[in-house]
């Protein structure tokens, strides 16, 4: 927790925090608005494998990746997955310094709630190993093999969860910030 608490200390600058959210959600807005629907012209409307919260099996990797057809997973692998490359070291970082940035605000970074702020590198982890998982799938189809859909899945999965955690996480800082505000400015 020390490290981690020193780490944070060291980059919680209002204008470093602000500077790598605006570069981590530019990034997610191009790949929201550019590659990903690039990629999904040619799915017939199936969703992408990291677009999937709730995971995906073998039947549902092949289907998608035969209706992606040779193009749309040539696409998919140098298109799509080099730009989700930087996300999650992006998603990690900034993330972690913003809800750093917040609890500091509050006086909770030096308590044990600083380990919340491993909720989005733990989804930047997992969305490493996805996409590695994706790359391999894509390399091998249509060999895919049932473990390696299964593998990957847990990682699509626990990007998932670890998200969702910490946007939750995220909000109820902000909503008790925002009340310590009000409660310090009626004072």
């Amino acid at each position: 927790m020390n490290r981690l608490n020193q780490f944070i200390e060291r980059h919680i600058s209002g204008k470093k925090v602000l500077s790598l959210f605006i570069i981590t959600n530019v990034i997610y807005v191009f790949m929201l608005t550019i590659t990903i629907p690039r990629t999904m012209a040619f799915s017939d409307g199936m969703k992408l494998l990291d677009m999937m919260p709730m995971g995906y099996d073998l039947n549902y990797v092949s289907e998608l990746f035969n209706a992606l057809g040779e193009i749309g997973r040539d696409t998919y692998l140098t298109k799509q997955i080099p730009v989700d490359m930087f996300y999650p070291l992006l998603f990690g970082l900034s993330y972690c310094l913003l809800l750093g940035y917040f609890l500091k605000k509050l006086n909770k970074l030096k308590t044990p709630y600083s380990f919340l702020c491993l909720l989005p590198i733990i989804a930047g982890i997992a969305d490493y190993f996805e996409n590695f998982g994706i790359v391999a799938m894509l390399s091998t189809f249509p060999d895919v093999t049932n473990i390696l859909v299964s593998a990957t899945n847990v990682f699509t999965i626990i990007k998932s969860v670890s998200t969702t955690l910490f946007f939750i996480t995220l909000i109820i800082v902000l909503v008790t910030l925002g009340f310590s505000t009000i409660k310090r400015k009626n004072k």
